[in-house]
């Protein structure tokens, strides 16, 4: 079986997989992403964002994130968007993508977008296609995972329409194999998923100063 790219992902001990950790936590083996997620951030978040600014200068860290926005959950949308701000520009010094978490956030994510521009990974997204085309004339990429498994999501609908260009994939949290999301967008898109595989990696390399050979 072929190794499979997991763009983000809470399972440990895959070769391809991009493992979120949290700021406390340290690399071991393999890639990872880290940052400042909206959920958990307070008063002392510059606190925290000197801890990751030192944290990026490990190779093995390559991307920014989760970060971004929360309208259910975390604090004051003052603060959000300071913090988001502050990792985006470490982020684009680096020249690494952002991972975000957006949940009710797009009106300030387009908002983010009239002043800068960088690659932007949505990941987990399943939002109307209405959304998705608002962005594309933007930096911003859509990872897709355990939402295109249910027939009639948006998630499904955006996949089918999305530009390859933008495209990767993921497990999150789920548990599942990355295989089972690489298989249904298989058969959404009638590619092979050897192309698929294909088509992610070189998304990634295009847009990442830290690669990923697999």
């Amino acid at each position: 079986m072929i190794d499979l790219p997991d763009f983000h992902t809470h399972t440990p001990g895959k070769s391809l997989g991009i493992l979120n950790l949290g700021i406390p936590e340290s690399p071991s083996t393999g890639i990872y992403s880290m940052g400042l997620h909206p959920w958990y951030l307070n008063g002392n978040w510059e606190k925290a964002l000197e801890i990751l600014t030192k944290k990026l200068e490990d190779p093995r860290i390559v991307a920014v994130g989760e970060c971004g926005f929360d309208g259910i959950r975390g604090p004051g949308l003052a603060i959000q968007k300071a913090a988001f701000e502050a990792q985006a520009a470490l982020a684009k010094s680096l020249g690494l993508p952002i991972i975000l978490h957006c949940v009710k956030g797009l009106h300030l994510l387009q908002e983010f977008l009239k002043k800068h521009s960088q690659p932007i990974i949505w990941h987990g997204f399943n939002l109307h296609p209405d959304a998705g085309k608002s962005l594309l004339g933007q930096p911003v990429y859509f990872s897709f995972g355990k939402h295109i498994l249910v027939a009639g999501t948006q998630a499904q609908a955006w996949l089918k329409i999305c530009p390859l260009d933008k495209v990767f994939f993921e497990t999150d949290d789920s548990g599942l194999p990355i295989e089972t999301i690489y298989r249904q967008a298989s058969l959404i898109l009638g590619l092979p998923i050897e192309r698929l595989r294909e088509v992610a990696l070189g998304n990634w390399n295009r847009i990442s100063s830290r690669k990923i050979h697999g």
